[in-house]
C-alpha cells in the first residue's frame, strides 16, 4: 500500500512538472490578415462578377417567363383548353429551368470559392507556421473566436502580416 501511494506522489510529481511549463501563445486576427491580402481581394471581385453574371442571366430567363406568362394570362379566355393547359406546362417547365439554373449557379460559385481559396489559404498557414516557429509560439489562436473569456497573450497578426508582405 505504501509502495502505491509512493507511486502515485510520483505521478502527480511528474504530471504537475509537465503543467508548470509553460506554453507561449499567441492570438491571430485571421478575418484582418485574409481582408488585407491582394490574393482574397482579386479572388472576391472575380467571385462577385461570376455571381452577377449567373444572376443577370437567371433574371433574363425570369423575366422571359413573366412576360410568357402574362401574354398567357390575356390570351387565356380566347384559347382553348388543351391549348392552355399546354401553355401552363411550358410555364412550369420554364420555372423549373429557372430552379436549375440557380442550383446550378450556386454549385458552380462554391466550386469556384474552393479553388480560388484554397491557395490563399494554404499562404496564410505556410506564414503561420513560420511566424509561429519563429517566436516559439505553441499555439495560436484566432483572435476573433467566440471560444476567448480571456486574451492577454502575444499578437501574432503584425509578425503574419510582415510574413505575407502586407501592410
Amino acid at each position: 500500500m505504501k509502495k502505491l501511494s509512493v507511486l502515485f506522489a510520483a505521478v502527480m510529481m511528474f504530471v504537475s512538472v509537465g503543467m508548470a511549463k509553460a506554453q507561449k501563445m499567441a492570438t491571430l486576427d485571421v478575418l484582418g490578415v485574409l481582408n488585407a491580402m491582394p490574393e482574397k481581394k482579386k479572388a472576391d471581385a472575380d467571385l462577385k462578377t461570376f455571381l452577377d453574371t449567373k444572376q443577370a442571366e437567371i433574371k433574363k430567363k425570369a423575366d422571359a417567363g413573366q412576360a410568357k406568362l402574362k401574354q398567357y394570362s390575356e390570351e387565356a379566355p380566347k384559347k382553348t383548353a388543351d391549348e392552355n393547359k399546354a401553355r401552363e406546362g411550358e410555364l412550369q417547365k420554364m420555372q423549373e429551368e429557372i430552379a436549375q439554373m440557380q442550383d446550378k449557379a450556386q454549385k458552380d460559385l462554391q466550386a469556384k470559392q474552393e479553388v480560388a481559396f484554397a491557395p490563399i489559404e494554404k499562404k496564410l498557414n505556410d506564414a503561420v507556421e513560420k511566424v509561429a516557429k519563429a517566436n516559439g509560439y505553441d499555439y495560436i489562436m484566432d483572435a476573433n473566436s467566440p471560444a476567448f473569456l480571456y486574451k492577454a497573450g502575444a499578437d501574432a497578426t503584425a509578425a503574419v502580416k510582415k510574413e505575407l508582405g502586407i501592410q
